[in-house]
């Protein structure tokens, strides 16, 4: 049976038609010094293992699949994808490595350096999440949208951006690897931080698996319903201002509340329709022209 195309290869195929990237020693040759990484680039992550491997090989048997870049100003060249070999050339000691040279638009940069980082699969959730919101961001795609340029479905990309919501504490050890991204979609999930901090510190601490965290995310849960509830402090204000709080009610027809005391506080009217907004009004301008 034939290999089932994945749906982020369909994509960069959409994107880039003309290209066929992975034929060894295509593209001209640029000086590496006249190429710049992109500042957009998802990853923020190089491993410098992985790195010293890939110029290992690149020393051996040359760049085999040349970098895509896209011409800057005076002669210079950005990265769109291939930062990883690009690093590895310069590392393996290479002046000039092959590129494919084309005019991008920085949503063909951005689409184009994204989908590539994800057909890798080895790029950390929080990559993922931050290289999905910058798109959003940078062009005006809604999560259907982009869910539909990356090959994804709407609440995987939900999810994914869902982790961005979580403590930087949190996100630093899921970007590291101390928390996969099946720990970080259930940590997502809670309201209260310092749960979320408690869990992520015992998941690592005692290696729970994804289902242990969840199971003992639902009994912290169970006990925190469990305590009582702070009670409302009751307010309090002296009799003189209970009673222009009344007038101010009375006087506008709105619900009128006051905070503070005989020397400082502030009195907040609250309107529901238009129908109390031009009332308010109407009372206004009686004051002032009296």
């Amino acid at each position: 049976m034939p290999k089932k195309t994945r749906g982020l290869a369909r994509g960069l195929d959409a994107l880039l038609p003309e290209l066929d990237t992975a034929v060894p020693g295509a593209g001209q040759e640029i000086a590496i010094g006249d190429i710049d990484p992109n500042p957009d680039q998802p990853r923020r992550d190089f491993s410098e293992e992985s790195i010293a491997q890939l110029a290992q090989s690149i020393a051996d048997q040359g760049v085999l699949q040349p970098i895509l870049v896209t011409p800057m100003s005076g002669g210079r060249y950005r990265i769109v994808a291939g930062e990883r070999r690009w690093r590895a050339a310069r590392a393996a000691g290479l002046t000039a490595v092959p590129c494919i040279v084309r005019d991008l638009d920085v949503v063909q940069q951005m689409e184009i350096a994204l989908i590539e980082n994800l057909q890798r699969e080895d790029l950390n959730p929080i990559e993922v999440a931050q290289g999905i919101q910058s798109l959003m961001k940078q062009c005006g795609y809604t999560q259907e949208t982009v869910a539909q340029r990356l090959s994804k479905s709407r609440p995987a990309v939900a999810n994914l951006l869902r982790l961005l919501t979580l403590p930087e504490t949190v996100i630093a050890m899921v970007r590291q690897g101390s928390l996969s991204a099946g720990h970080a979609r259930v940590l997502a999930g809670l309201d209260d931080e310092a749960m979320k901090l408690q869990l992520a510190g015992r998941t690592i601490a005692e290696g729970w698996s994804v289902r242990q965290l969840e199971a003992n995310a639902a009994l912290l849960k169970q006990d925190a319903a469990k305590l009582p509830k702070p009670e409302k402090k009751v307010r309090e204000l002296p009799a003189e201002l209970t009673e222009l709080e009344t007038l101010c009610r009375e006087t506008f027809g709105l619900r009128a509340t006051l905070t503070g005391t005989a020397k400082k506080g502030k009195i907040v009217l609250q309107y529901y329709s238009q129908d109390e907004l031009e009332r308010l009004n109407e009372v206004l301008q009686q004051l002032s022209a009296n």
